[in-house]
């Protein structure tokens, strides 16, 4: 379960995210591609290419 507050930072992507890629993907898609650290307690949110899949 995700506990959300008002201070709890959240991204939310807005390219498709290839699934496939596996944790290790994702991990490397937050450290490169959006400069943040994946256990910051930030919430990511990313869709798949149909945009009808979200992942959190």
């Amino acid at each position: 379960m995700i506990y959300l507050t008002e201070q709890t930072p959240v991204m939310i992507a807005t390219a498709p995210a290839d699934f496939r890629r596996g944790i290790d993907g994702f991990v490397a898609l937050c450290q490169h591609q959006l400069g943040q650290q994946p256990r910051s307690g930030t919430v990511f949110a990313f869709i798949n290419r149909s945009k009808n899949l979200p992942i959190y």
